[in-house]
């Protein structure tokens, strides 16, 4: 179906190229997916795919690309789009239609298809995707999984024989990225598309079968083996992918992975070797100080649309040095409540206290110089052209003297790693290099509370730690931070306290390990047991939470984090 032959593609407003000398073959029917860390060339290659590549982001290739016998630079992208169907990282992007009835059946309309095969079409893939209630609704005010569920019935209405999936899992809570995942694999079985997802959150892909893994790195491929070839290799920690947490447990336990003929599946990975190899290597582990000194206090906060209540009597306080993390289902409300906090919202009923005075009388300017608030659509926040200037506007406007915003400017970028980009302009950043520059331009200045709504969302695992790391030390100097994240792993590793939202209520304020723990909470907040509890209890250790806590101890210390 896909034949790339010492392929090599450079864009217009590169000094190098990005993809270089690539050679690989996809066979019809295969499920692949195509991983590396930002700026590996891995959205460059699906968009070479999908036709966006050369014609609306112009570049110079050699070598050569065939595309279900259709050649590359040859084919316009409604030719393309005939046989590859692709889903977007941003679903908002690629709504067209007024209803979800309307976006579905989009490409039929242009196609001038009857109206009662169109209505036949609609309500086959809205029933095979689950929307058939939502038909009517505006695909804006569906949830994030829903959202994707319409993009990807109006894709696979045309039944192209190629479907590309662009980091499927970015936006998603972890229940509804692993039903996504199965709602992928249940339609590449019924219908053996031949499937490709770009996607750098492993663990989360391989909730069900992947032929092929293909691993890039500056533009090449590294590796292209079966999932259970690659994680017995050590290419995953070369390269700066994060293994699954039951993986680095396994190795850390001193079992060998040599002689597992399927590492995907980590119920299956029960034995009393096992058992007794990870009861050994469960350290004691100290319990996190408690913070004592108020900085935030929600006393009884609501907050509604018209009818719609969207937060329900919220009584929450963060303290000084803390640093928190916010889960829940899509739609729970944590965007809301950040919203309210920051002043984009006004405050409805209730109190909100900043140090024990009204936050309440204070505008959004004036909270800004307290809180920082980085958005998780952060193209939003992008209003300059260049890096340097994006980062350096929020000092400028505070009138501070050109050498010293230099400084400062450099320092969050070296830490953002994105000092080498500093003269680039934003344009030419991948999606989750867009993200590091939001963040840059907040965290240059130096807010007493930060919240990230989704800071980690896009990034890979090298940077992920870069990010964490350089908010643990903004922790440490005294900084709160409130994390809204669906990463499970985020919230496991560097937070002390999980306050968890469901439809609006706080159902949970407990640790993270303890929440992660509950199969209830787990169950009602859209979350999914780590794979670490669930390596634990399937191998009967007496005290499995006791056992994630303790992983997660030993990971701080020996990333130097305690």
């Amino acid at each position: 179906m896909i034949k790339f032959h010492d392929f090599t593609f450079q864009y217009d407003s590169q000094a190098e190229p990005t993809l270089k000398e690539i050679n690989l073959t996809i066979d019809q029917g295969e499920k692949i997916l195509i991983m590396g860390p930002s700026g590996s060339g891995k959205s460059t290659l699906g968009k070479c795919l999908n036709g966006i590549i050369p014609q609306n982001e112009k570049g110079n290739f050699t070598g050569s690309l065939i595309i279900n016998d259709k050649v590359f630079g040859e084919t316009s992208i409604y030719d393309l789009s005939l046989d590859v169907g692709t889903v977007l990282q941003d679903t908002d992007s690629q709504f067209v239609g007024l209803t979800v009835a309307e976006d579905i059946a989009f490409s039929l309309e242009n196609e001038m298809v009857k109206q009662v095969e169109m209505r036949e079409a609609v309500n086959y893939w809205a029933k095979k995707t689950d929307l058939l209630e939502q038909l009517s609704k505006r695909p804006q005010d569906l949830s994030g999984g829903q959202k994707q569920r319409v993009t990807m019935a109006g894709v696979l209405i045309d039944e192209t024989p190629i479907l590309l999936f662009d980091e499927p899992l970015a936006n998603l809570d972890p229940q509804t990225g692993y039903e996504a995942i199965q709602m992928i694999d249940q339609l590449y079985q019924s219908q053996k598309f031949t499937t490709i997802i770009i996607e750098h959150r492993l663990e989360e892909v391989l909730a069900a079968p992947i032929d092929r893994v293909i691993l890039m790195d500056e533009g090449t491929i590294i590796a292209d083996m079966t999932p259970t070839e690659l994680l017995k290799s050590d290419l995953l920690v070369q390269y700066g992918i994060r293994e699954p947490l039951y993986i680095t447990a396994l190795k850390r336990a001193g079992i060998s992975l040599a002689d597992f003929s399927d590492l995907t599946k980590v119920d299956q990975l029960v034995s009393p070797t096992i058992a007794e190899a990870l009861a050994r290597s469960q350290a004691a582990f100290n319990a996190p100080i408690t913070k004592e000194e108020p900085l935030l206090r929600l006393e009884n906060v609501s907050f509604g649309f018209r009818t719609d209540k969207v937060l329900k009597n919220i009584d929450l306080t963060l303290y000084q040095g803390e640093m928190v993390s916010l889960v829940g289902h899509n739609g729970a409300g944590k965007s809301t409540l950040s919203n309210v906090i920051t002043g984009f919202y006004p405050l409805q009923s209730g109190k909100l206290l900043w140090k024990e005075q009204s936050l309440a009388v204070e505008s959004i300017k004036e909270r800004a110089d307290k809180i920082g608030y980085v958005l998780q659509n952060s193209s939003q926040m992008l209003s300059k052209n260049m890096i340097f200037e994006e980062v350096a506007l929020g000092l400028e406007n505070r009138n501070i003297n050109p050498d010293v915003i230099q400084e400062k400017v450099f320092e969050t970028l070296k830490v953002c790693g994105l000092y080498e980009f500093r003269n680039w302009p934003i344009s030419a950043l991948s999606h989750g290099q867009k993200r590091r520059v939001a963040i840059a331009a907040i965290l240059v200045l130096e807010p007493e509370l930060l919240i990230l709504d989704e800071p980690t969302a896009g990034q890979d695992y090298y940077h992920y730690n870069e990010m964490m790391q350089f908010l643990r030390k903004l922790n440490q100097s005294g900084i709160t931070i409130l994390l809204i994240t669906h990463d499970m792993h985020l919230m496991l590793e560097h937070t002390e306290r999980t306050v968890v939202l469901k439809q609006g209520e706080i159902i949970a304020d407990k640790t993270p390990a303890a929440v992660l723990s509950s199969s209830e909470l787990v169950a009602s907040a859209s979350l999914r047991e780590t794979s670490l509890y669930r390596l634990a209890k399937n191998n009967r250790l007496t005290d499995a939470t006791g056992f994630v806590s303790a992983f997660i101890r030993q990971e701080e210390g020996l990333h130097g984090n305690q």
